[in-house]
Parts: structure tokens; C-alpha cells; sequence
């Protein structure tokens, strides 16, 4: 049993270009073109022990769909079919369930190799899967309770800048920027807004906000964001609730006023937001539909809401 941290377990092996290798030969070398430049894309995807005690990964082929439209977006050649990297997600936790039984994050991972340097290089994909235990990412209390935000100084970039649809390695840097400002403020995460001054998403999260008159809403795909599949998650489980959800931009100032906020998203899955800007956000604590998305969320990703098991592939 290994781990990343004191604290956090993580797999003993890593997929890494169709074969299953120790967690210690998962290495990569210097001249890694995706090291100096940031070509590559990821995905963050959870498994979860289900409520008959079987590990089911949420949304698997969702995820993998996404991850190779970002690939095609960077230009970059998969050497592997969905099926086959869907399947390494499986095979990594199938070889480790004891570890994993209560639970993992996946991390499939593609990235131009080394070779050749230089911004017009063209050197071979590498394709990797690795695991760990990652907790609530926003921390078990937030998710109880709700965390602060700060709107941060960094905005979003353009979509002719950032590459919206896809989950892009070097992209993350606007948001590490972001998150680290929040956090050395005194705040747990921070909001980004786009270059029109409207709200896009948090650094690793979408958004969603409700009205004082009941009305839902959360920024639309036209925004400098990125296609959630929690996001798509939770506007499906609303839906289905008979609750009508807004796919419009939203103000700064909306959220000061509103009477909750939620973020959404794998690591952090369904998040309360009960303060922005140090304003208090409705009554200061998670509010009923944000508890109704969490509650049916988190049975859904537990195997005990039938309509939305097919979001489940067992292991």
C-alpha cells in the first residue's frame, strides 16, 4: 500500500502505453515535449463503491469520448481506440480492488513525448492511466457545509485563446494562478470571469446559481468553459426534478444576491458555495436545492437512483 502524501493512497501500478508497469517505472524523460510546452490533455474520473459494495466508474465513456476530442483538438495522433484506454481504467482498478475498494480517482493522461524540441515538433503520443484515493476536494467540510470564493484578478481567456471544449494540460496554468491567489487570500477557490466581465467558472468547476425567485442558473457552453460532465450530470438530475435551469451569462453582482451557489465537478464533485467577495451567499449555508442536487447525486454515483445507472460501468 503506497501513497502519494501521509495521507492520501495511491495505485502501486500505472497503465502507461498499453502496458501495466510499476508505480516507480512510470517515468518520463526531461526532453518530454509536453513538459516544456504543455501539449497534452487529461481527465479526472471517479469510481465508487456502490451500495452493494461493487466498485462502478461514473461516466467512463463520457470521460474517455472527452479526452480523445482533446486530443483531436491538439492535433495529437491516439494510439489507442477509446475501447482500449476505457478498458486500462479497468484493468487498473480490477488489478487493485482491495485498495480501491472504497473508492478512486482516475487519471488518464495523453501528452506528446520527447524527441524533437521546438513549437512545431511532432513527436509520438503517450498515453498513461494512473490512480490514487482523492477525498473531497474542496475538503469533507465544505462539502457539508460550503466553502469561501474570492472572484479572482485573473480572467478567463478568450475562445480563440483557450481551446474550450477540450481539458488542456498547459491551459491549467490560468487556473493554478487563480487558485493559488484565492488560497493565500484566506479563500478556498476562486471564481474566473471571461474578458466581458461575466461570470465563467471557478478554477476546477462549474457554477450554478439559484435567484431569490427560485430560478436557476448556470453560464452557457458559448462561456469560456468547459463542457462539465458533473455539469451535464446535475442539469439532467434538475431536469428530471421538473426544475427549469437557465443556460445564461450571469453577472458578478448576481451572485453577491442570489440565494445559493453551487459548484460542480469530478474532484469536487457537488460543492456549496456560502460566501463570494465576503459576502454572505443566502442564509450562509447549503440551501435545498443545492442539498437536493448533492443528495441525488451522490445516490445516483452509489448505484441507488435507477434512471441513472447507466452512468455506471462495474468493475
Amino acid at each position: 500500500m503506497s501513497s502519494t502524501s501521509s495521507s492520501v493512497l495511491r495505485s502501486d501500478r500505472i497503465w502507461l502505453d498499453g502496458k501495466m508497469v510499476k508505480w516507480d517505472e512510470g517515468q518520463v524523460h526531461v526532453m518530454t515535449h509536453a513538459l516544456h510546452y504543455g501539449l497534452g490533455c487529461f481527465e479526472g474520473i471517479r469510481a465508487y463503491r456502490t451500495h452493494d459494495g461493487r466498485l462502478a466508474i461514473f461516466r467512463l465513456q463520457e470521460h474517455i469520448d472527452r479526452l480523445f476530442d482533446s486530443a483531436h483538438i491538439c492535433m495529437m495522433k491516439m494510439p489507442f481506440t477509446r475501447e482500449q484506454v476505457a478498458e486500462a481504467c479497468l484493468d487498473l482498478l480490477r488489478a487493485q480492488k482491495e485498495l480501491f475498494a472504497n473508492g478512486a480517482y482516475l487519471r488518464p493522461i495523453v501528452f506528446m513525448g520527447d524527441g524533437a524540441m521546438g513549437l512545431g515538433a511532432i513527436n509520438p503520443t503517450r498515453v498513461a492511466v494512473t490512480a490514487w484515493d482523492w477525498g473531497a476536494y474542496l475538503g469533507d467540510k465544505g462539502i457539508r457545509e460550503g466553502i469561501r470564493a474570492k472572484v479572482s484578478s485573473f480572467t478567463r481567456m478568450h475562445v480563440n485563446v483557450n481551446m474550450v471544449r477540450g481539458k488542456i494540460t498547459g491551459q491549467y496554468v490560468n487556473s493554478i494562478l487563480a487558485k493559488r491567489e484565492a488560497v493565500l487570500g484566506g479563500y478556498d477557490e476562486a471564481i474566473l470571469l471571461d474578458i466581458s466581465g461575466f461570470v465563467a467558472e471557478a478554477s476546477g468547476e462549474n457554477l450554478f446559481l439559484v435567484n431569490k425567485k427560485g430560478i436557476i442558473k448556470t453560464p452557457p457552453l458559448s462561456s469560456p468553459i468547459l463542457d462539465g460532465i458533473t455539469r451535464d450530470s446535475v442539469l439532467k438530475i434538475l431536469r428530471d426534478s421538473g426544475r427549469e435551469v437557465e443556460e445564461v451569462t450571469v453577472t458578478r453582482d448576481a451572485l453577491y444576491i442570489c440565494n445559493e451557489v453551487f459548484f460542480t465537478g469530478t474532484a469536487a464533485e457537488i460543492t456549496p458555495v456560502r460566501e463570494v467577495d465576503d459576502r454572505m451567499v443566502g442564509t450562509g449555508k447549503p440551501g435545498p436545492i443545492t442539498q437536493y442536487v448533492q443528495e441525488t447525486y451522490f445516490r445516483a454515483v452509489r448505484g441507488l437512483e435507477p434512471r441513472y445507472t447507466h452512468w455506471l460501468t462495474y468493475i
